[in-house]
């Protein structure tokens, strides 16, 4: 009984020791090639098998690389990435920088820029992270702006509003003054 629970198992854990091929790649031992496969980044494997040595990833649609997808890869020693429409965006700044701690980036000179304009047919390696900040535009900064301009006004608003109600409270004290001194005269008239 036990040693059937121990196989049924080993059969569970067997995907976590000994990843398969990622659809639609085609699998050697160290080599996962996913060449022109139709690839997006929505349909990118989530993870390749640790032993991959060789990824082949070009002539897909990869607009950039999801960020850690190489990290785990200790074998890893290319990745071929010619061919992508690569938008230079804050998205792209992940393989930006996994492509700059390569050693040999000479393989990765056809890896560039289709997007932005200003950015078309540039090396991704040979960017620069303010050029590729540069082109960040998120809508919650947009919001965080907007956010900062309506506390500015509430707070001036608050602002005016407090001058209104001390100077409303100083008229106040002078009519109660003026009372006082109203209700003074006419006790002193009555008395005398």
């Amino acid at each position: 009984m036990s040693s059937g629970i121990l196989f049924w198992s080993l059969l569970g854990f067997l995907p976590l020791v000994m990843p398969t091929c990622p659809a639609p790649c085609k699998c050697a031992t160290t080599i996962v090639d996913c060449t022109s496969k139709g690839l997006t980044v929505a349909k990118l494997p989530v993870a390749f098998r640790p032993s991959a040595e060789i990824i082949h990833l070009g002539y897909n649609k990869l607009t950039f690389i999801p960020s850690g997808l190489f990290d785990n890869l200790k074998s890893l020693q290319v990745v071929y990435l010619q061919g992508n429409p690569w938008e230079c965006n804050c998205d792209i700044l992940y393989l930006r920088s996994w492509l700059q701690w390569q050693q040999n980036r000479t393989l990765y000179r056809d890896v560039r820029c289709t997007s932005p304009a200003h950015l078309q047919d540039r090396i991704i390696a040979y960017l620069t992270e303010d050029e590729i900040i540069s082109t960040c535009q998120y809508w919650y900064c947009n919001l965080a702006l907007l956010s900062q301009l309506c506390l500015f006004i509430l707070l001036f608003l608050q602002g005016i509003l407090v001058i209104f109600i001390i100077i409303y409270l100083q008229k106040f004290r002078r009519m109660t003054a003026e009372a006082r001194s109203t209700m003074q005269d006419l006790h002193q008239h009555v008395d005398t």
